[in-house]
């Protein structure tokens, strides 16, 4: 962030594109950005710059467009230039973008930047089809090429050899690769790799690999850590000229690896073309097309080297003239998200660039049919704002979007990661309830997918899921951390273990007349756990001043820094050792030390001060942020001595934990019940419990979550984490930025385009996957919808039985009914049947209640059965069914939707 605002931006082309790259660049936060364009707007550009309006034409692009894009970041410069690009000009910035000049100037403007170490990025977009070009310069530094954060491990075993074998723990895979660099730190006995300068690994499997000549070393006797190391990478750039006749590509498409040439080949002859007509090829004009193919011939003939084509594919050369005038925003988005981000990576050194062309394209949105051509008449320009859409997809399919009704659902980015989950499967059942099609998308900082769901031809969102994310161990966070994650997670669950949970069972105590009785009923340890806390909240723990508050603060300290971890070391000392022999302490459990407090210590005063107040609050007292009186009231508190006891119980697993929680104390449960106040004598008693809000960073939640989790990593020599590490674990914030979603919105809408025609085929549609900091891009077929076989039937997750609860004489189908008609229309012995979680109808149902539920009205049965009233609302219901064939065989069926209205 540092880097990116010192640094100026020129971006030159004020159509859509171009708009494109500098509200990306400008949301990122650079010192400054200068927007370039010498021409007036005109009706073709209203197709995708989204800041010029009809009023605007005829006006410059840049000098309109200034005062709505300076809106979008007070904190960066926006000005607007119509003069020549000079040399001198250009020396004032570090980066230069190009949107729409000639061949001519870009290879003028690209010689003066690659001669002056000015960083240049080129960008065009053709209707379905983009281009992208990166000069860096001849000596780039990229200090970190995939921003993933350094993996580290934990090591069992350290051989001595020519080339020493490392193997990791096999609590979990490395997840190195060859080439990496690591270092070392806290390995017992062979000490010599310690601390040492990077060294280079090799990749033996997924849990070991090699290092350097360890045969001289001493003799390795336990643990140590290995952490990868980012090593800064030189790059060099060709220059424009060079790289044009002899180009390296970036694939966006593997299953298209034939078309960079050809379409860098055919982006060349568009300027020439342009040079002599003064125009691009009219769209979809049969004419120009065959001109263009036949300048594409001669340009190829002129070529050599690896810019050469072995054979020309006309029918993707004539598609590049039919679209060359189109105008198209998800194209632009695409591809502005993508040049935007190399502006990103030209100004920090952040991210692997693009070396150095990348060329794109969507031919699946034009028909499916082969042969199909679209008539110039029905894609000439109309002056209107759709020309530049119009130009690629014609003024019938305009029509038809303009008519098209959706629902966008966004899951905002603090949202937690469960709650998306949950929104994303409610999303797809009701998609496949109605049989909408499904355009679901997602970004993870630089990385982003698409995902098409379709009726009837591909799975669904819910077909295939992520593995679930890995849980942190409790007895790893109660007792043997050994990464920062898990004294951060640590820390949050002190949290609401102390501001949220005790007040919230307080109050239901207080005013729920049932909670003894619902709390009473939890299995295991849980009554006495919940009882122990509201006890602590009303009787032990309550403040009646800011001075209590600082005294339970400090106490609380000395609990968990000191007189645990001394009890902990009292039940496992130091030089414990295993059943089998081995040390006690070693792998993934660290030995803690106790921390002694001191009011000299800024992290130990922190900690009272954020507790304090977190506590304050809970109970309503007054806080205070005065740390010299704070001190003063911390020096009167009286800390009882701790003596580590014999007999606690320390449990080293979760299963261990488990089957201790399986029992409670009864004699302390009711011993509890006793002492409790009764709740009509505190009618007037409040509490409030605390929820986490990260992002205010005045109310002492971040402040308790830092110091918390960095005195714990203290207590196991855990290396601690600043503010915005942890806030970003903690907080469990996904990082999101405007390159990426301006990439994935551009293919989500590409994908749109294919719905509105009607595509069929499963072959035009793309699942895509992409991260801008390798940069890496995967397209893919969707996968199909599975199919289910009874009889000679195929269906799919998209099918169901349709079944009509109204007869013709106007009465409900009765259960009877319903069976019979699946055994006489479908050969199918319903025995089972369900809706949601209401039994409707077994097998095995006692004959009394299957006499008394056959002749009844299916809605009669569902009421009865769930205890709810069907709302009016309520146009048809939905049935699960188990079935048996004619042979008696069990057989998988879809669903049946029962209407009722």
């Amino acid at each position: 962030m540092k880097r990116m605002q010192n640094s100026n931006v020129l971006i030159s082309g004020m159509r859509g594109l171009g708009v494109e790259i500098a509200k990306n660049v400008i949301l990122a936060g650079v010192k400054t950005v200068t927007i370039h364009d010498s021409a007036a707007a005109e009706w073709r550009d209203l197709s995708s710059q989204f800041y010029l309006r009809e009023e605007d034409l005829g006006k410059n692009r840049a000098e309109t467009t200034q005062p709505r894009l300076a809106e979008l970041n007070s904190y960066v410069s926006v000005s607007a230039y119509t003069g020549s690009l000079t040399e001198e000009y250009l020396q004032q910035f570090q980066v230069v973008v190009l949107t729409n000049p000639s061949l001519e100037e870009q290879l003028k403007i690209a010689e003066v930047c690659h001669s002056k170490g000015i960083k240049l990025v080129i960008a065009d977009t053709r209707g379905l089809f983009g281009q992208l070009f990166c000069d860096f310069g001849e000596e780039m530094i990229v200090l970190d090429p995939n921003g993933e954060q350094p993996l580290s491990a934990m090591i069992s075993m350290i051989t001595k050899d020519s080339a020493g074998v490392i193997t990791c723990l096999d609590e979990a895979r490395h997840g190195f690769e060859s080439g990496d660099y690591v270092t070392f730190t806290e390995i017992q006995g062979m000490t010599e790799l310690n601390n040492c300068e990077p060294v280079e690994i090799k990749v033996l499997g997924p849990y070991t690999f090699s290092v350097c000549d360890t045969s001289s070393f001493s003799d390795y006797v336990r643990g140590g850590i290995v952490s990868q190391v980012k090593v800064p990478k030189k790059i060099s750039f060709k220059s424009l000229s060079a790289s044009l006749a002899e180009p390296e590509f970036v694939l966006t498409d593997f299953a298209k690896f034939e078309r960079p040439g050809q379409l860098h080949l055919g982006f060349q002859a568009l300027q020439r073309y342009q040079k002599q007509h003064g125009r691009s090829p009219k769209p979809w004009s049969q004419s120009d097309a065959e001109e263009f193919v036949s300048l594409c011939k001669s340009l190829n003939e002129s070529l050599s080297g690896s810019a050469k084509q072995e054979q020309l594919d006309e029918g993707l050369l004539k598609k590049l003239a039919y679209l060359a005038m189109g105008d198209l925003a998800p194209v632009n988005a695409f591809i502005g998200g993508l040049a935007a981000q190399e502006v990103m990576k030209a100004c920090t050194g952040k991210f692997m660039p693009i070396m150095q062309w990348l060329y794109f394209d969507a031919l699946e949105c034009l028909s499916e049919e082969e042969g199909v051509m679209l008539s110039e008449e029905e894609c000439a320009p109309r002056n209107c704002r759709y020309d530049g859409q119009i130009a690629v997809f014609g003024s019938k399919l305009q029509e038809k979007l303009s008519k098209q009704r959706y629902f966008l659902v966004i899951y905002c980015h603090s949202c937690l990661t469960m709650n998306w989950l949950k929104w994303g499967m409610y999303m797809d059942r009701r998609c496949v309830y109605y049989r909408k099609p499904l355009l679901e998308s997602g970004t993870l900082g630089t990385k982003g997918n698409v995902q098409v769901v379709i009726p009837f031809l591909t799975e669904s969102y819910s077909s295939s899921q992520d593995p679930p994310e890995k849980s942190i161990p409790i007895c790893t966070l109660k007792n043997f951390p050994n990464a920062i994650e898990h004294t951060l997670q640590w820390a949050r669950d002190e949290f609401e273990g102390l501001f949220k949970q005790p007040a919230e069972n307080a109050m239901q105590y207080l005013t729920d007349p049932k909670f003894m009785e619902r709390t009473l009923k939890l299995p295991g340890a849980q009554p006495l756990e919940v009882l122990e806390a509201v006890y602590k909240s009303l009787v032990t723990d309550c403040p009646q001043s800011w001075e209590d508050c600082v005294a339970w603060a400090r106490n609380h300290w000395q609990c968990q820094y000191n007189n645990n971890i001394r009890q902990l070391l009292h039940n496992f000392p130091p030089e414990q050792l295993t059943s089998s022999g081995a040390p006690f302490w070693s792998g993934p459990k660290r030995c803690p030390h106790h921390l002694e407090f001191s009011t000299s210590n800024d992290l130990h005063v922190d900690y009272i001060m954020a507790s304090a107040n977190l506590l304050a609050k809970t109970y309503g007292v007054p806080g205070s942020r005065d740390r010299a009186a704070l001190v003063k009231i911390l020096d009167t508190v009286h800390v009882p001595q701790f003596t580590p006891r014999s007999g606690v119980t320390i449990h080293v697993s979760d299963q261990e934990l488990q089957n201790a929680n399986t029992s409670t104390d009864d004699c302390r449960l009711d011993e509890l019940k006793s002492l409790l106040p009764k709740s009509d004598c505190l009618s007037k008693f409040k509490l409030t419990a605390i929820d986490f809000e990260k992002d205010d960073d005045t109310n002492f939640h971040m402040d308790f979550i830092v110091a918390a989790s960095n005195l714990r990593a203290e207590n196991y020599d855990i290396p601690p984490a600043d503010r915005h590490k942890s806030k970003l674990i903690a907080g469990k914030i996904i990082p999101a930025i405007a390159t990426t979603t301006a990439a994935v919105v551009g293919l989500v809408c590409l994908e749109l385009f294919k719905i509105v025609q009607g595509h069929q085929k499963v072959e035009s549609f793309k699942n895509g996957f992409m991260n801008l900091a390798l940069p890496f891009f995967a397209f893919s077929e969707p996968i199909a919808a599975p199919t289910h076989k009874y009889y000679e039937q195929d269906w799919t997750l998209w099918d169901r039985f349709e079944v009509k609860g109204l007869q013709d004489d106007g009465k409900e189908m009765t259960l009877k009914q319903f069976l019979d008609y699946f055994k006489n229309e479908h050969k199918l012995e319903i025995t089972m049947l369900s809706q949601g979680v209401s039994m409707l109808y077994s097998f095995f149902m006692p004959p009394a209640k299957l006499k008394e539920r056959l002749p009844q009205p299916m809605t009669e049965i569902v009421t009865k059965v769930s205890k709810k009233k069907l709302g009016k609302h309520v146009k048809a219901l939905v049935f699960e069914l188990c079935c048996n064939d004619d042979t008696d065989e069990d057989v998988e069926v879809p669903y049946v939707r029962y209407t009722i209205r």
